[in-house]
């Protein structure tokens, strides 16, 4: 790799070579020759170190074992598998690497001119200090630093016990017991697969709040499935935390009426969010304004902050903190900044965030909330328990619920919260058709074959297209009526 020059000047300069950094330096390729990508830690995205890949490498043996528990409500004979800890951890790491692998070989395939491994901060506007010593200044900066774990200070009296998610994907074994705090994404899906690969496990929520749900039937319906499986302390109150000779002893309240029990766990895992690096690079040496969390106000459509040359994109912005967004995003600001002064604005594709929980919990387009805080939006909902549902209760899946959102006056789909059977599948046929704008009555026009899951979603919107006074009521009791009904 070539050193960086020193007071070396760019045409553009990419802050982060995560998701967002890396489509931000593809597109910019496309324009200019001039640029520097620059990166201080160590290459590989969030998602393959220890995000998106490694988390599923843990549910996966995870929930295979646990579905081994419904062999006698089959009527089957078998036994729960023994967890191999340190093998489960083998392939986990193994997997991890190699996807960190090929994020690795796309960085090494890019010009060699233009990486500059060093951390950087901002002089002013256009100059960037480097940790090496060195100076860059920039005609346009787009900044895409990603975030690192939140850690509250109350965590801290844990000691050499407190860890995140990062510290997980590196265990070379299963501890015997874990306190998982924060009901978000990652502690649902960590907390979940820990138990039930045999970790004593307790998650902590604040509000009993359930990852992104904000529909208070859906959240009703993750609460009673997730503590049916496991110890789940939802609106808890932690009274303190110590680091003993045998681990972390937490004494709590499982809820604000509850006595006060003491446990000793072998670690305290913080779930509590993720911080934007927006603190690291002096972001306050430059003319932007910044909102309340110091994060430069910004235009979604464009990803300019404010009407500088300077863009920020993925998960430092603190928007939607998905790789898909990230990649998105980090393609816009390269071709903005390309193009600057001439900055277009582009639709963003509708929002879709999946939790891979089992069941898994899904959010589509306008949320429950979102529509309850907007202005003159007049909204009906549709609703389908998948209790009763066909194919799912066929292979002992049926648990949760399915909320759609439509428009009173248009009959346009707008969202839909969820948590279900393979929900992954129904998030995506939704974020396809609110994407294009299709009414319900359009959608119920498609095809449902029989019988598959996806039934489920035709009895939603056939209760919604009802309950916006625009179509006959549901069969009764159909157990998702085939074609014509």
């Amino acid at each position: 790799m070539k050193p960086a020059l020193k007071n070396k000047h760019v045409d553009i300069a990419i802050i982060g070579t995560g998701t967002s950094g890396m489509g931000a330096y593809r597109e910019a390729r496309k324009y200019t020759d001039s640029i520097a990508l620059i990166e201080g830690g160590e290459y590989g995205t969030t998602c393959a170190r220890v995000g998106c890949m490694p988390s599923k490498l843990l549910i996966a043996p995870a929930e295979l074992r646990h579905n081994t528990e419904k062999f006698t409500d089959f009527g089957l004979q078998g036994e729960v598998p023994k967890v191999d800890g340190k093998a489960v951890m083998n392939r986990v790491k193994f997997e991890r690497d190699r996807f960190v692998g090929f994020v690795n070989e796309d960085v090494e395939s890019f010009d060699q001119k233009h990486l500059v491994k060093a951390y950087a901060s901002f002089i002013d506007d256009h100059q960037l200090k480097l940790s090496n010593g060195e100076t860059i200044s920039a005609d346009k900066i787009i900044i895409a630093t990603g975030s690192r774990p939140n850690i509250p200070s109350f965590f801290e009296q844990a000691g050499d016990r407190l860890i995140t998610n990062d510290d997980v994907f590196s265990w070379d074994d299963l501890p015997k017991s874990i306190a998982v705090f924060g009901a978000g994404v990652i502690g649902l899906e960590l907390g979940q697969a820990l138990h039930r690969l045999g970790v004593k496990t307790h998650l902590f929520g604040v509000g009993d709040a359930v990852g992104p749900l904000s529909d208070p039937d859906v959240i009703a319906s993750a609460l009673n499935i997730f503590k049916d499986e496991f110890p789940f302390h939802s609106n808890g109150q932690v009274k303190s935390i110590v680091r003993t000779d045998q681990g972390v002893q937490i004494t709590f309240k499982p809820s604000p009426d509850d006595d006060e029990i003491t446990e000793t766990f072998d670690y305290l895992l913080a779930a509590t969010g993720r911080k934007a690096n927006i603190d690291r690079i002096d972001i306050e040496n430059t003319t932007l304004a910044l909102d309340e969390r110091g994060v430069p106000l910004y235009d979604p459509m464009s990803m300019q902050c404010g009407n500088s040359h300077i863009f920020i994109a993925g998960d430092v912005n603190g928007d939607v903190p998905l790789l898909h967004e990230a990649a998105d995003e980090g393609r816009l600001a390269g071709e903005n900044a390309a193009r600057f002064p001439n900055v277009f604005k582009r639709s963003r594709k509708t929002v879709l965030g999946v939790v891979f929980s089992d069941p898994q919990i899904a959010t589509v387009g306008a949320s429950f909330s979102s529509l309850n805080a907007k202005h003159g939006c007049d909204f009906a909902v549709g609703s389908v328990s998948f209790e009763g549902q066909g194919r799912s209760r066929v292979m002992l899946v049926n648990k949760g619920l399915l909320r759609v959102y439509g428009d009173k006056e248009t009959g346009v789909l707008l969202g839909a919260e969820m948590i279900g059977p393979h929900n992954e599948h129904l998030a995506h046929l939704l974020a396809w058709v609110v994407q294009m704008r299709m009414t319900v009555s359009e959608v119920l026009q498609l095809p449902f074959y029989h019988p598959v899951i996806e039934e489920g979603l035709r009895t939603a919107l056939r209760d919604l297209l009802f309950n916006l006074g625009m179509g006959s009521h549901p069969p009764l009791n159909c157990i998702d009526c085939g074609p014509g009904s």
